[in-house]
């Protein structure tokens, strides 16, 4: 079996000498053992579950658990329990494609409350009974309130009172959200669907400004999820080829 240095395997990999020193000490390749003068003695086995945590990796998907599941997938295959890695690699491919479907019905669901075709109780509900109805916390409404996406009229007592239009709106912001949009996309797209009813939604939630930072940058979910989805394939052939080599 061939044996590399930390600065090989770094240079094969495309990582920096101390990304591979990371992996080891965070489990995601399996420990090296040492020459007498302390440095790592890397093999194949060790080459390739690094080749495995830099494809796991590539895309930053965050939302729903989905960089812990890789996380784990890319652990198991570094323990040798191949089997295992293979039905979390499932598992994870999965969720992905799961999580493609939210993004795509959120933009689906919007339409239909905006075309007035989901059914909403009575006018005039208070914050607990909004949230309860949504299944989203108090705290929730209170962050969307104050980050602008929705005004609420208050009674003379002081209390809100969410009216049937403002359930339909948070109905849509809810989908958004559980689809991973940030608070800034869905508030760009609500603020150009007020300016022009017939915008492309979809277009809206993944364009960000020029001047966005990073987290808007992140509104391009669909891509990202599309990205992640491929380099899961891959993650699962890998794995499979190494079960096949290191067995």
């Amino acid at each position: 079996m061939n044996t590399y240095t930390t600065a090989g395997v770094a240079k094969i990999v495309g990582v920096h000498p101390n990304t591979v020193r990371l992996y080891e000490e965070w489990g995601l390749i399996p420990p090296t053992e040492r020459k007498s003068n302390g440095y790592r003695i890397f093999t194949d086995f060790h080459l390739e579950q690094a080749k495995l945590v830099r494809i796991a990796f590539q895309v930053e998907v965050l939302q729903n658990g989905l960089r812990k599941k890789a996380a784990e997938t890319v652990k198991l295959s570094a323990k040798g329990e191949f089997d295992k890695a293979l039905a979390s690699a499932e598992e994870y491919r999965s969720q992905i494609r799961r999580e493609e479907r939210n993004a795509e019905e959120a933009v689906e669901i919007a339409r239909q409350i905006l075309a007035g075709k989901s059914a909403e109780p009575a006018s005039f509900l208070k914050r607990k009974e909004v949230a309860d109805y949504l299944e989203i916390s108090a705290d929730a409404l209170r962050n969307w309130e104050r980050n602008g996406l929705l005004w609420v009229k208050r009674k003379q007592n002081g209390y809100r009172a969410y009216s049937s239009d403002d359930v339909k709106r948070l109905k849509m912001i809810r989908a958004l959200r559980l689809a991973n949009y940030s608070l800034e996309a869905i508030l760009r797209m609500l603020n150009a669907l007020e300016r022009n009813p017939q915008i492309d939604m979809k277009r809206e939630l993944n364009a960000p400004r020029p001047d966005a930072d990073i987290v808007s940058v992140c509104d391009r979910l669909l891509a990202s999820l599309r990205d992640a989805e491929k380099n899961a394939e891959k993650t699962i052939d890998l794995i499979l080829a190494m079960k096949k080599k290191f067995s």
